[in-house]
Formats: C-alpha cells, sequence, structure tokens
C-alpha cells in the first residue's frame, strides 16, 4: 500500500528563504509542494521521506530572484497494488456501486456492482446494497427432509394444500430476513483492489498559450471471496464460532472431572 519512490525534480528557492541553508529551504520547498499531489503512474504522495539525498548547484533565471536547484529525494507514497485487500468506510452508496475512503485521505476507491459479493442486490427503498447469501448446510438439510415433506403431504392430502404453502412462504421469508447483510454509509469495509486507474484531464484556456493538466487517480474492487465486505459480518460470525468452541471445551473438562471423580 504505501511505498519509497525517488523523484528528481527541480526545486525553487524563493527570495525570503535565501538566507536560511539551502537543505532547509528546499526541504520546506518540497514539504509545501508534494504532499497530497498524485503522481501519474506513482501515486498519491503522502509525505516526503528524509532529507534531500542530491541537491545541484544553484541556477538563476533572468528575471526571476529565486535560485533552481537539481534535487533528488524519496517520497512515502500511497499506490495500492492489484490483488490487496485494504480496508474502508463505505461513503456513498447507489445503483451503480460503491464509493469508499481509506484512510481518510483517499476517497477514489469505487466499487461497481459486478464486482459485490454474490447475490447482491441494490434495495431503492432503503438506498443500500444488500448481500443475501444462502448456506450449503441449509439447502442439504432441506434435501434430507424433501422425501419426509413429501410423505406428510400424501398423508395430509389436498386438504391442507393452501395451509402447506402459507406455513412454508413464512419459512422462506423469515430465511430471507435472516440472510439479509445491508451496507450501510459509514460502516467499515474490507475490500480487494481489482484495478488501480490514473486519468490525466487537461483544461485549456481559450486566448492563453497555457495547459492546465490535474492527474487523479482510482482504485476498485471488491470481489467474490468469503471475508470480503463489512467487517462486522464476518467479526459476528467469528465470534459465534468461538463460543460455540468454548462451550464444546467447558463441557469436555465437566465431562473429564466426571470421570475423575469415579474412578476409584
Amino acid at each position: 500500500m504505501f511505498v519509497l519512490t525517488l523523484i528528481a525534480d527541480s526545486i525553487r528557492i524563493p527570495p525570503p528563504l535565501l538566507s536560511q541553508p539551502t537543505l532547509t529551504s528546499i526541504q520546506t520547498e518540497i514539504e509545501k509542494r508534494y504532499p497530497s499531489k498524485i503522481i501519474i503512474d506513482v501515486g498519491l504522495i503522502i509525505c516526503p521521506y528524509g532529507p534531500p539525498l542530491e541537491v545541484g548547484d544553484g541556477v538563476l533565471v533572468p528575471g526571476d530572484g529565486g535560485a533552481h536547484h537539481q534535487v533528488l529525494f524519496q517520497c512515502v507514497v500511497f499506490r495500492p497494488f492489484v490483488e490487496e485487500v485494504l480496508i474502508g468506510t463505505v461513503s456513498e452508496c447507489n445503483e451503480e456501486g460503491l464509493s469508499v475512503n481509506v484512510g481518510g485521505f483517499f476517497d477514489q476507491v469505487f466499487i461497481p456492482a459486478y464486482w459485490m459479493l454474490n447475490p447482491s442486490r441494490y434495495d431503492v427503498d432503503a438506498g443500500l446494497w444488500i448481500w443475501t447469501p444462502s448456506y450449503d448446510d441449509n439447502e442439504e438439510e432441506d434435501e434430507n427432509d424433501e422425501d419426509d415433506n413429501v410423505k406428510i403431504k400424501q398423508e395430509n392430502g389436498n386438504s391442507n394444500m393452501n395451509g402447506e404453502h402459507d406455513v412454508e412462504g413464512v419459512d422462506e421469508q423469515r430465511a430471507t430476513e435472516e440472510n439479509r447483510f445491508e451496507i450501510e454509509i459509514g460502516a467499515e469495509i474490507r475490500f480487494k483492489v481489482k484495478s488501480v486507474n490514473f486519468t490525466r484531464i487537461t483544461t485549456t484556456m481559450k486566448g492563453v498559450q497555457a495547459t492546465t493538466t490535474t492527474t487523479t487517480s482510482s482504485s476498485s474492487g471488491y470481489g467474490y471471496q468469503d471475508g470480503l465486505g463489512l467487517t462486522s459480518w464476518w467479526s459476528a460470525a467469528g465470534e459465534g464460532e468461538d463460543e460455540e468452541e468454548d462451550q464444546k471445551n467447558e463441557i469436555q473438562e465437566e465431562d473429564d472431572h466426571i470421570e475423575d471423580d469415579g474412578d476409584p
């Protein structure tokens, strides 16, 4: 996620800073210019790392009172790599997908609808994405009980058909409500980076021979793997498994204690 990048650039020291030591003035200008800047194919600059490695001689330009130095320095850069798993906060939700903020400093993460956990759907009324998983264990139990249900229906005949359909509908509705996991705004989400994109936006003003270039970076991700999605989904499941394991251990300890008491 964070990497060290070597950068070479021409740093201008303005006249008010010429009275200070050169390294101090250059460090001040680097800290003023580079943090929160996105460099195409590099990433988002977080901060400079250490003092400049190399500083060239100052060059004066006619009509400019500052001194220009060729400087080689290092910066801490935020650049997630593909297949990396990150944790962020859901900032926006719409039919196209989710917008996620990472660490409070990078909000250009977008999770498209086709990379959501399957099966997921967008609830228009709630304005949220909802994950409705189906569990294989329940499906196997339903298959095992299917023969028994058929026998019961044959014995009861057609007189109870309407009542049976009503019960089945209620059971399906309850199962759907139990397996309904909403992705709420502000919730903590774990996602996998699927692509990193850099976009250069160029704006030209008529009558002025100048071009203003702005570079933006965006990441997109999610995936179909277990463990991705809201962290609360999986932490709750893990706590439940730990509680079951603790209960089994307590029962085993009680059984062992009873056996020890029964030995002569």
